[in-house]
């Protein structure tokens, strides 16, 4: 726990920084030269740095430690960071698209192409490559949604810098009318990466189930256990970002009461070893009660 917050935490002050310095580079530029597409991707950067700034408080807040009233943590809070994230990449990109298009129906395109756009649009598509793998690395290794859709938003964020630079070229080339279609691409992508972000993240809000090599590794985990001769009823859930677990094994009933707590403790422990796993609960059905039963599902999923 204390690696996972030192990583969010990190991940997160890096990525402020970062889009806080491309706002600024941008800004200066676009005020120099007055290209739409510049503007429209300093208007992407400070919108970053905007949301970026909420996903430090938001991660901040998220790994503060268990206490009374949050026994598990404070890990669910992450989907709605992200979802926040989401609502001010729509925002931004409805005001790039309007600005953009309305500058298409009046005709008035006045771009002053210059060297500084053209190599701060170059630089912040770099710039965002790098991002976007580093996030989506320790987002993963983090199970960090909120860390994943900053890498989704980042790695949009290269497409629309290379819209931007195709816009400005464009123009310096004799053809102005690019710079406002760039900006005009520059917002769709824009508003494309936050119906990713939300798509991705209602799912842990409405207790969606996991993947299904996730599942199929939950039941090879109980399974497992040399006294375990089946399992029924598993159900995998996400809480927030985190998954909850619950599921039937099917034991002989010869067994001590102790030696029935040990073979539901290992089966807990093997499966609360996997990483996206907050609790599991374990209900034993001893053979003698006649509770065993097939699992299609369970079945499906080992036969993967």
């Amino acid at each position: 726990m204390d690696d996972r917050r030192r990583t969010v935490r990190r991940v997160g002050a890096v990525i402020l920084l970062a889009n806080v310095a491309l706002a600024l580079a941008k800004g200066a530029v676009y005020v120099e030269s007055g290209s739409l597409a510049v503007g429209s991707e300093a208007v992407n950067s400070l919108s970053d740095s905007v949301y970026s700034l909420v996903v430090l408080v938001g991660l901040y807040l998220t790994t503060q430690p268990p206490d009374f009233e949050h026994p598990h943590g404070h890990e669910r809070i992450e989907p709605f960071v992200s979802l926040f994230v989401a609502a001010g990449i729509f925002a931004a990109g409805v005001i790039v698209f309007w600005q953009s298009s309305t500058t298409l129906l009046s005709g008035d395109i006045a771009v002053n192409s210059t060297p500084a756009g053209i190599g701060v649009l170059a630089g912040s598509a770099v710039i965002k490559l790098g991002l976007y793998r580093y996030c989506l690395t320790r987002g993963a290794d983090a199970s960090s949604p909120a860390l994943v859709a900053t890498a989704l938003d980042n790695r949009n964020d290269v497409l629309t810098a290379v819209a931007a630079l195709v816009g400005v070229l464009g123009a310096a080339a004799g053809y102005p009318v690019l710079d406002p279609l760039a900006a005009a691409l520059v917002a769709l992508g824009i508003l494309w990466t936050g119906v990713e972000i939300v798509r991705d993240n209602v799912n842990y809000l409405v207790g969606g189930a996991p993947p299904d090599d996730l599942r199929a590794e939950i039941v090879e985990r109980a399974t497992a256990h040399p006294e375990v001769e089946g399992v029924h009823d598993v159900v995998a859930h996400y809480v927030g970002p985190e998954i909850d677990v619950s599921l039937h094994i099917e034991v002989e009933g010869d067994h001590t009461l102790f030696e029935a707590h040990d073979i539901e403790s290992d089966v807990v422990q093997a499966i609360r070893e996997l990483p996206e796993v907050d609790d599991v609960f374990v209900h034993i059905d001893p053979k003698e009660l006649g509770e065993w039963k097939d699992d299609e599902e369970a079945e499906r999923l080992v036969g993967e």
